[in-house]
């Protein structure tokens, strides 16, 4: 069965993309973290990291990089976390392996402590803030 990640990559389920590649898609966490938190997953769905083939890896890691970069930009700089749950027992929860940059500000709880809710319109505007910055 096609994960959520899927079908999101399907055009099934909206989202708030930032980049999309032939083989990757990253998009903004509908239950971030923190603004801006943003997912990137391989187009090929796969459950672990190890399961993705070598060249696929690497271009997800150059989009990752990208993608970080733009969204630290995008928040003045902000320091971040890139985070791989990999495995139930690491945490992860959706069976397609996907990585998270989640920005940090001074001060802000740990990963995944706390969420925060876009309001109205802000979900459309954090996403064109980091597009932005690609």
């Amino acid at each position: 069965m096609a994960s959520i990640f899927t079908k999101i990559i399907q055009g099934e389920i909206p989202c708030e993309k930032i980049i999309e590649t032939d083989s990757e898609i990253a998009f903004l966490d509908i239950m971030p973290c923190a603004a801006g938190h943003t997912l990137v997953i391989p187009k090929l769905e796969v459950e672990r990291l190890e399961d993705l083939p070598a060249e696929q890896a690497l271009s997800l890691m150059r989009t990752m990089q990208q993608v970080a970069k733009a969204v630290s930009t995008a928040f003045d700089g902000i320091d971040y976390n890139l985070i791989l749950n990999n495995g139930l027992n690491a945490g992860q929860e959706i069976a397609h392996v996907h990585f998270h940059v989640l920005p940090r500000a001074k001060g802000s709880p740990g990963p995944f402590r706390e969420h925060v809710q876009y309001a109205e319109g802000e979900m459309q505007e954090v996403g064109a803030k980091i597009r932005n910055c690609l």
